[in-house]
C-alpha cells in the first residue's frame, strides 16, 4: 500500500444487504437509508489500502447503486482513522489473491491489471449516473486521493491529508490549477483539508467527529430531488471536462505512469526504493511534512 502499514488487519466483517441479489462482502460495507447508498471500505487495519479484492467490491456496489431506484446519491467512507492509504502493495490478503488469480506476465499484464482496475473501474465509477460523494478522513494518498476525486462533491475532515503523484488516473491537473498541480507534485508534499479547500479540491471541511453525519445530510437534501433531473445536471458538468479531453488525458496519462513506475527499477533511479512499505514519493512527502512541521 502506499502509506505506512498499521499494525495486523482488525478483522474481515460481511454485510448483509437484506432484499438486494448481492454476495457476501469481505472489504466494503454497504447500507442503504434515506436515499443514499452507503460504501464504507472496510479494511481499517491496513489503512484501507486498495487490493484487487477491495476495488472489486467498491465496483460491484457502485454498479447495484447504479440500478437501484431506491438509491438517488451514492457515499463513500473509508472505516477507522483514513479514508485510503493508498495501493495494497503486498497485505497478506493481496499476495494471497495474487497466488490464486495471477496475472499474465510482464508488461502486458502490469498494464491490463492497471487498466482495468485504477483506470476503467475509476473512470466507470466519476460516469455513475447519479451524484456521487466522498467523506475524507485521514489520509487520501495516491490511490485514496484517485476514488474520491471520482466523485462528484468532497467533504473533509479537519484532518485530512491529500496526497498526489503521477498515478493511473490523473486527475490532478483537473482537480486543481495546473501550476500548483506541478508545485505540489515537483515537491511531493501533503496537502492539508484546508489548503485542498482552498484549492478547490475539498468542497467543505468539518471536524473530524462530524464529517460523516454533515455528509449523509447532504446527500440526504440531494436525494429528495427528482432523479433525472440530477443526472442531467450531473452530466452537463461533466461534459465541460470531456469536450476538453478529460478521458483522452486519463489515457495517455495512464501510460505516463507505467513509464514512471518502471522507472524506479533503474539503477540511476535518485530515491531509495525501500522493501514494499511505501513508494519512494510517499517517503518522499513525510519527510516533507516532518520538516514543515519543525519550520
Amino acid at each position: 500500500m502506499s502509506g505506512e502499514r498499521s499494525g495486523e488487519r482488525s478483522g474481515e466483517r460481511q454485510t448483509e444487504v437484506q432484499g438486494r441479489n448481492l454476495p457476501e462482502l469481505q472489504y466494503v460495507e454497504y447500507e442503504v437509508s434515506h436515499g443514499v447508498g452507503q460504501i464504507t471500505l472496510n479494511r481499517p487495519g491496513y489503512r484501507n489500502a486498495q487490493s484487487r479484492g477491495l476495488l472489486e467490491e467498491i465496483d460491484l456496489l457502485f454498479g447495484a447503486a447504479q440500478v437501484d431506484p431506491e438509491v438517488r446519491v451514492v457515499v463513500v467512507f473509508g472505516a477507522g482513522e483514513h479514508f485510503s492509504a493508498g495501493h495494497d502493495l503486498g497485505s497478506p490478503d493481496e499476495l494471497a489473491d495474487r497466488e490464486a488469480r495471477p496475472l499474465q506476465a510482464g508488461l502486458r499484464g502490469r498494464y491490463a491489471h492497471s487498466r482495468t482496475e485504477f483506470v476503467d473501474k475509476t473512470l466507470a465509477w466519476r460516469n455513475l449516473p447519479k451524484p456521487t460523494i466522498a467523506g475524507v478522513q485521514g489520509y487520501a494518498i495516491f490511490a485514496g486521493w484517485m476514488v474520491a476525486s471520482a466523485m462528484d462533491i468532497i467533504y473533509a475532515a479537519d484532518n485530512a491529508m491529500f496526497l498526489a503523484s503521477n498515478f493511473q488516473y490523473f486527475s490532478v491537473p483537473w482537480d486543481i490549477h495546473p501550476r500548483k498541480a506541478k508545485e505540489l507534485l515537483f515537491e511531493s508534499r501533503f496537502v492539508d483539508a484546508r489548503e485542498a479547500m482552498e484549492l478547490g479540491l475539498v468542497n467543505r471541511v468539518f471536524p473530524a467527529d462530524t464529517l460523516q453525519a454533515e455528509t449523509l445530510a447532504y446527500a440526504r437534501r440531494i436525494a429528495q430531488n427528482d432523479p433525472f433531473q440530477l443526472r442531467m445536471m450531473k452530466l452537463a458538468v461533466n461534459q465541460v471536462q470531456d469536450t476538453q479531453g478529460f478521458a483522452g488525458h486519463i489515457t495517455a496519462a495512464h501510460h505516463m505512469h507505467l513509464l514512471s513506475s518502471e522507472g524506479e527499477k533503474d539503477p540511476d533511479y535518485a530515491l531509495q526504493v525501500k522493501d514494499g512499505q511505501r513508494r519512494p514519493m510517499v517517503d518522499k512527502a513525510f519527510e516533507n511534512y516532518r520538516r514543515r512541521q519543525g519550520e
